[in-house]
């Protein structure tokens, strides 16, 4: 295939897609935003959780020093 069949073949299969209205896509993006913001807030909270575990840990054990 060559580039240029295959460039008109992609131009020919983007006009076929069906591509969200406004209305649909912006109560689809702040929900993915929402819980983006979440998943860091969470995974920021474990980490710091797991640092102070880790070293309670050490200071327990003397690897600390």
């Amino acid at each position: 295939m060559t580039p240029i069949k295959y460039t008109k073949e992609v131009v020919k299969e983007g006009k076929r897609i069906r591509w969200p209205k406004r209305e649909e896509l912006v109560p689809a993006i702040i929900v993915v935003v929402v819980i983006a913001a979440f998943a860091a807030l969470f995974l920021s909270l474990e980490d710091l959780t797991a640092g102070s575990i880790i070293q309670q840990l050490k200071n327990a054990f003397g690897g600390g020093k």
